[in-house]
């Protein structure tokens, strides 16, 4: 399965939403507890930027399979060159691959964007999204113990972050 990559528009925002919807009830990917709403995702989703800052969508046999973004980090200037990376892929698509193919396109398009280094946010027991990044040589950048709670449990947050200052 190759997806291809093109910028999500506003008629997408449904289907990205419930993608990520689809992540909550795992606790592995999102500290959202509920469901979010397509109004509550409108200000978010308009923030992002072809030029700059884009959401991609994935798509495979003419359906969104999953979606990928970048993310201004921290919001100050001087980290304009700095983005947070996210991606999710629907129920039906994972495993096949497609977590892969997003880290590689995104490294492609890091130079027209103005970025050299990518940062995630990954929940420490995600061990399928710690694995990916790491094979791609993301590091550990920080550990946050103990600052979610989910279902009753309190869990750690990694930073994970690439420099790509060769591309």
């Amino acid at each position: 399965m190759t997806p291809t990559f093109t910028y999500a528009d506003h008629a997408d925002l449904p289907r990205i939403v419930a993608i990520y919807n689809q992540t909550i009830a795992s606790r592995l990917v999102t500290a959202d507890l509920e469901p979010v709403t397509v109004s509550s995702r409108e200000a978010w989703f308009a923030a992002f930027d072809p030029h700059k800052r884009p959401i991609w969508k994935m798509m495979l046999n003419n359906q969104i399979a999953g979606w990928v973004s970048l993310e201004n980090f921290y919001g100050r200037p001087a980290y304009q060159r700095t983005a947070e990376l996210s991606i999710y892929i629907s129920q039906e698509f994972r495993h096949h691959g497609l977590g892969q193919q997003a880290l590689t396109f995104v490294a492609t398009q890091l130079r027209q964007l103005g970025i050299e280094n990518i940062v995630c946010f990954i929940f420490h027991h995600n061990n399928p999204s710690l694995g990916l990044f790491k094979k791609n040589h993301f590091e550990v950048w920080g550990h946050l113990p103990n600052v979610a709670v989910l279902d009753g449990q309190h869990r750690d947050l990694d930073i994970l972050g690439r420099h790509y200052f060769d591309l």
